[in-house]
């Protein structure tokens, strides 16, 4: 029987990158250097799915002896504490020449603040979001009777949404053992509590040095490393609102310094540092799940005028996850739809793809009303990121339901979005389908407006339609659509067909085209007539009036019922570019050189009506003679 030995290195779930660049030296004094860490902080990712990790890396048998002892007891109190600010355990390797220990993917507190220093009022909302975490997680160590014992900027971490989180826990031992003494050969660090170097002062509570500690590390966010004790006299940087908390938390006494828990609170209080819009939003976001139903509509009915607000990481890393989780598993309605779009803007295209595009595609299947009417209302905002089959085979069948819905907006905003979609979907979509439910509702809807729009959008389609489709399709359903009782409807059609000048081909203008614009010309609506003649027949290119471009003849300012042309207006141009001119009504009306009616073969009678050039515009636009 053989036996196989399993070779951990091998079948370890991550894999081990380059090492995390380092703090710049000159961030920190001397008195903090120190010249062989315990952890060496590595990138890697997990090999199932690449997902960045953070590797922290101890080498075994090497360096101070006490050192190794260190590292695993931090191991085993990462591995027990389990808590959203605290750095977050994965998984640990231990070989004959290192210790690793993976946690969730994180930068060092000191080298963030290099990288984002906390200037202006947003930089302060980060540093806010981040002390609370930092209050909350020293709360949870005091409540199950543990204190840190080495609190500062090496041992708080960053995430990529900029939450804090606790970690350096090789030192956290029971309140009950009391302070510990300071290792012999350390010297003494300006963040020591002074009761550390004075017993006498007494040792207060058991998370008073702590607080002493975190105080020191506030004084070091906003003013830099810090040279020494006597350092902490002068505020710097330090903004209004941490003024007095601070002065607490660096009491020469230890009992007078506030507990984690408590100054938490007080900080919480309505103008007090805490009570911010970050981490309002952010607590928020973590409480999604439990709050009331209204609660949370007024929260995300709000948040898209505040996203311009919140930090670049806090939106892309913490807001659009908590938004794509309450979407999918519906703990948010339609109102989170906006503020989470507007956050995916972000994205890359390919982040986009991966992350948004599969969300977006299960909720054009939700019967919930309002959230495909939100769907569509927002499709400008992501429709090109949605590829064309996803758009064809995925989204599109659920989209036409709404060409049949009971609710009239939702039918409204169906049609509406075909002008984005239509050129996402297939040949055969476009060629059967899509012309089918349009035309079901344009000549068949009972709203008026409903038809006007379904028009104006085969207007927008009509070059995206295949040729045998468009010839069969695109002029009768516009002619029918002049003959709508709905005026709106009717001006739509002129429209429409303004737009699709160039779908017809010269018979198709003569026989479909100008009949149905001629009728036009005498519509009883004034908005009507106005649209209809306001629309130069240029767009009827390639149809012929004796000799010339039927534009030419017709490039009139045409007036309104009765009207008729004024004295001196011109009328086009006649051959070799002599431009004609009406001389008046006693004087004749003159085309290319002679009189309009030799040119018409008609009498120049006022009979009512729309007149072009001294006669009934019917009678112009029916002198259609053959395509020039």
């Amino acid at each position: 029987m053989w036996l196989f030995s399993r070779d951990p290195v091998r079948d370890f779930p991550f894999e081990l990158g380059s090492p995390d660049p380092a703090p710049d030296p000159a961030s920190a004094p001397a008195a903090d250097a120190d010249p062989d860490p315990l952890w060496r902080l590595l990138r890697g990712r997990r090999k199932a799915d690449g997902a960045p990790v953070s590797v922290f890396a101890h080498s075994l048998g090497t360096g101070d002896a006490a050192a190794t002892p260190l590292a695993r007891a931090a191991l085993r109190r990462l591995r027990s504490l389990r808590h959203p600010s605290v750095l977050g355990y994965l998984d640990s390797l231990e070989t004959e020449q290192c210790l690793y220990l993976v946690t969730e993917a994180v930068t060092p507190l000191r080298r963030h603040l290099q990288l984002r220093p906390p200037t202006g009022d947003l930089g302060e909302q980060e540093v806010a979001w981040g002390l609370h975490q930092l209050l909350t997680a020293l709360s949870f160590l005091g409540g199950s009777g543990l204190v840190h014992h080495a609190l500062g900027l090496d041992a708080i971490f960053v995430d990529p949404g900029g939450d804090w989180k606790l970690g350096g826990l090789e030192r956290v031992a029971a309140a009950s053992e009391g302070v510990p003494p300071r290792p012999p050969g350390v010297p003494p660090r300006p963040q020591d509590p002074p009761e550390l170097s004075d017993p006498s002062r007494g040792q207060g509570e058991p998370w008073a040095g702590d607080m002493w500690r975190l105080g020191c590390l506030i004084w070091e966010v906003f003013n830099g490393p810090l040279p020494r004790p006597t350092a902490l006299r002068s505020f710097g940087k330090l903004p209004a609102g941490l003024v007095p908390p601070f002065c607490e938390l660096v009491a020469a006494e230890p009992s007078a310094r506030p507990g984690p828990g408590q100054l938490l609170q007080r900080l919480q209080r309505p103008g007090a540092f805490l009570a911010c819009p970050l981490v309002h939003t952010g607590l928020f976001l973590e409480q999604l799940q439990v709050r009331d139903a209204s609660e949370r509509r007024t929260f995300l009915q709000e948040l898209s005028g505040r996203l311009d607000a919140l930090p670049g990481p806090f939106r892309r890393h913490k807001l659009l996850p908590r938004l794509l989780a309450a979407l999918e598993f519906g703990s948010a309605d339609a109102s989170a739809l906006p503020p989470l779009l507007k956050v995916a803007k972000a994205l890359d295209p390919p982040e986009y793809q991966e992350r948004i595009v599969p969300v977006i595609v299960r909720l054009f299947s939700s019967p919930d009303r309002a959230l495909r009417m939100q769907l569509l209302q927002q499709l400008e905002d992501y429709v090109e990121f949605l590829p064309e089959a996803t758009v064809d085979a995925q989204i599109f069948p659920h989209v036409a339901h709404g060409f049949l819905d009971t609710n009239p907006a939702i039918r409204e905003q169906t049609v509406k979005s075909m002008v984005l979609l239509a050129p996402k979907l297939g040949e055969a979509r476009r060629g059967r389908e899509l012309p089918r439910l349009l035309l079901r509702v344009q000549a068949g809807d009972a709203l008026g407006p409903l038809r006007c729009n379904a028009t104006l959008c085969l207007g927008r389609l009509g070059p995206l339609l295949p040729p045998q489709t468009r010839q069969r399709v695109l002029a009768p359903a516009l002619a029918r659509a002049t003959r709508d009782p709905f005026a709106p409807a009717r001006a739509a059609a002129v429209a429409a067909f303004a737009a699709t000048h160039g779908c017809y081909s010269p018979q198709e203008c003569a026989g479909r085209v100008l009949p149905a614009l001629c009728g036009l010309t005498t519509d009883p609506h004034p908005g009507v007539r106005q649209q209809v003649l306001g629309v130069r027949v240029l767009v009827l290119g390639g149809v012929w009036v004796l000799g010339v471009p039927l534009e030419w003849v017709l490039g009139v300012r045409v007036l309104g019922a009765g009207g008729g042309l004024g004295a001196g207006s011109p009328i086009g141009m006649g051959a070799g570019g002599q431009g004609a001119r009406a001389v008046g009504a006693g004087g004749g009306v003159w085309v290319l050189g002679v009189p309009l009616e030799w040119v018409l073969g008609v009498r120049v009678l006022v009979l009512g009506g729309v007149w072009v050039l001294g006669v009934p515009l019917e009678w112009v636009l029916g002198w259609v003679l053959g395509g020039g």
